[in-house]
C-alpha cells in the first residue's frame, strides 16, 4: 500500500521543475511553523484560562471580534457539524472561516477558509506576521510567572488572524475542550452550538456528565470587556437527562435562550440513500424536506438537524431567511474525513475516528445501518488515557476478528496491552496482534479476502490518529 501519485503507466508523474521547487520550499516553510508551533506546550498541558489568548487578539487589533462567530462545543460529533453549519452558510452565499481540530495529516486543516483548508503559503506568512505579537504575550506571561501561550492558544490566534486577514464574513470554531477556559472562547459567539455530551478528557472535565455540561456551558459567558455583540442563543442536540438540566440551568442563569432539539425542532424523517441519506428536518422557521446528506449513521442525521437549526437561528434576523435550496446545496456538499468513511472497496474499508464509549456506540450502529457486511474484521488502535474497555464493548459484537496495533502517537498504548483488553471481550483466537498499523492493514485484508463471505469489510477505528495513518497507507492523502 502507498500514496505515492503515479501516471497512467504507474511510473512517478514529472512535476514542472520550477512547480516541484515552489511545493518542496513550501513544505520546507510548513515544517518550519510547525515546529515552533509544537515547541509550545502541547494540546493535553491545558491552561485554564483566557487571558492570554485575549491578549494576543486585542494586540493584533481585536481579531476574535471581526466577524460574527457560530461556535460548536460538545463531546462526539463537533467537526461535523461544525463543516456542515460551514457548508450551509457558504451556500448561502457568506465567506466562511473554520476553525476545527485535531487534524489528520496537516495542521493546515484546522483553519479553512471558502471550504477548504488555508494555503500553506497563507498559514505560512500569518503565522509569521502575528509572531512579534505571540512573543510580546509570551514575555509578558513569564514575567508574570505564568507559562507562555500553549500550542492550541496560539493555533486560535493564527486562526482568527487568517480569518481577519482573509476577510471572511462568519467564522466558525470547534471548541478544543470544554468551553468555560477553552482559548476559543474569547469570541463572544453570536450562535453557541452543543453536540451530544458525554465523558471523555474527564482529567480536566469533571468525572460526572453534569460537570463536564457545567465547562461546557462556559462557551455562553460574554467577554469581559464591553461587546456590541448580540445577546447569544444555544442551540442543543438530544441531551441525556443530566446535561439537559444543567444546560438548561445554565442558559437560565445567563438569560440566554436555549433552543433544544425534539422540543424546538427535530428530525421528523431519513432514509437510507445510496452514498448517504435522505433527511427531513423541521425547523422553528420552515420544514426542510428530503435533503440528502452525503454521509452515514442516525448520529449524522442528527448533525445536521442541529447544524440547520444554528445556520437558521443566525441567519433569522437577516432579511433572506434559510431556504430550502440552500440546505439541500450546503448539506450535499458535506464531507467529514475520518468518520464513518468509506476509503477503499475490494474488501471494503471504513475509517472511524471513535475513540470514546459514546462514539463507539454510533459506530458500531452505523456500521450495521450504512455497510452490509458479513464479516467485520476490525483494526484498532487506541491512545492510553481513553477508556479502552468502554470502547471495546461496544465494537465486540460487530467484529469477527479483532487485528490490535498501536498508533505513531507518544501517547499510543502498546498492541499487547490492547490485545489483553480484547481478548476479555472476545475469544483468544479472535485477536491478532500486529506489530505496526501497515502490518495490521495487510493482515486485515489477508482476512477479508480468504472469508468465505458475501461482503466481508474492515473497520479501522479507535483513534483520529490510527485514522490518519490508515488513510495514508491506503493512498487518501491530504484530501480535506
Amino acid at each position: 500500500m502507498s500514496s505515492e501519485v503515479t501516471n497512467g503507466d504507474g511510473e512517478p508523474r514529472e512535476d514542472d521543475t520550477d512547480a516541484a521547487a515552489s511545493s518542496t520550499e513550501s513544505r520546507a516553510e510548513l515544517a518550519r511553523v510547525y515546529a515552533l508551533l509544537l515547541a509550545r506546550a502541547g494540546e493535553t498541558q491545558v491552561e485554564l484560562r483566557l487571558d492570554a489568548t485575549r491578549r494576543a487578539c486585542e494586540l493584533l487589533g481585536d481579531i476574535h471580534a471581526a466577524a460574527p462567530t457560530i461556535t460548536v462545543t460538545g463531546t462526539n460529533g463537533k467537526t461535523s457539524t461544525a463543516r456542515m453549519i460551514d457548508s450551509l452558510i457558504t451556500a448561502h452565499e457568506l465567506r466562511v472561516g473554520r476553525f476545527t481540530s485535531p487534524h489528520l495529516h496537516s495542521v493546515t486543516e484546522r483553519i479553512s477558509v471558502d471550504g477548504a483548508p488555508v494555503s500553506v503559503e497563507t498559514f505560512v506568512r500569518i503565522h509569521d506576521e502575528i509572531a512579534p505579537y505571540l512573543d510580546i504575550v509570551d514575555a509578558q506571561l513569564e514575567s508574570e510567572g505564568r507559562p507562555k501561550l500553549t500550542y492550541f492558544e496560539a493555533l486560535t490566534v493564527l486562526a482568527f488572524a487568517v480569518f481577519a486577514d482573509a476577510p471572511v464574513d462568519v467564522v466558525v470554531t470547534e471548541v478544543g475542550m470544554g468551553g468555560q477556559w477553552d482559548s476559543t472562547n474569547v469570541a463572544d459567539a453570536q450562535v453557541c452550538v452543543f453536540t451530544k455530551i458525554g465523558l471523555d478528557h474527564q482529567a480536566f472535565l469533571g468525572d460526572t456528565i453534569e460537570e463536564i455540561a457545567a465547562t461546557k456551558a462556559g462557551v455562553l459567558d460574554r467577554s469581559v470587556d464591553p461587546s456590541p455583540a448580540p445577546e447569544p442563543v444555544a442551540v442543543t442536540a438530544v441531551q441525556d437527562e443530566e446535561a439537559q438540566i444543567v444546560l438548561e440551568a445554565e442558559a437560565d442563569r445567563r438569560e440566554v435562550e436555549l433552543v433544544t432539539e425534539e422540543r424546538d425542532f427535530r428530525l421528523l424523517d431519513r432514509r437510507r440513500a445510496v452514498d448517504g441519506q435522505l433527511i427531513t428536518v423541521q425547523g422553528r422557521r420552515d420544514v426542510y424536506a428530503d435533503v440528502f446528506v452525503p454521509l452515514h449513521g442516525i448520529h449524522q442525521a442528527h448533525n445536521a438537524a442541529v447544524a440547520v437549526m444554528a445556520v437558521e437561528t443566525f441567519l433569522g434576523a437577516e432579511d433572506r431567511p434559510l431556504d430550502q435550496e440552500t440546505v439541500a446545496e450546503g448539506l450535499a456538499r458535506v464531507t467529514s474525513p475520518g468518520r464513518a468513511e468509506l476509503v477503499r472497496t475490494g474488501p471494503s474499508v471504513v475509517v472511524d475516528g471513535a475513540h470514546n464509549p459514546d462514539a463507539a456506540h454510533v459506530l458500531a450502529e452505523t456500521l450495521d445501518e450504512a455497510f452490509d457486511f458479513d464479516y467485520v474484521v476490525v483494526v484498532l488502535a487506541m491512545l492510553a488515557d481513553k477508556d479502552i474497555h468502554g470502547v471495546l464493548e461496544e465494537l465486540h459484537r460487530s467484529a469477527d476478528v479483532f487485528v490490535v496495533s498501536e498508533t505513531l502517537s507518544a501517547r499510543a498504548l502498546s498492541a499487547e496491552t490492547l490485545a489483553e483488553a480484547a481478548r476479555e471481550w472476545v475469544d483468544e483466537d479472535s485477536v491478532i496482534v500486529a506489530a505496526d498499523l501497515n502490518a495490521a492493514l495487510m493482515k486485515a485484508i489477508d482476512l477479508a479476502n480468504g472469508v468465505a463471505a458475501k461482503s466481508p469489510g474492515i473497520l479501522v477505528t479507535g483513534s483520529l490518529y490510527t485514522v490518519a495513518e490508515a488513510r495514508l497507507l491506503l493512498g487518501k492523502g491530504e484530501d480535506q
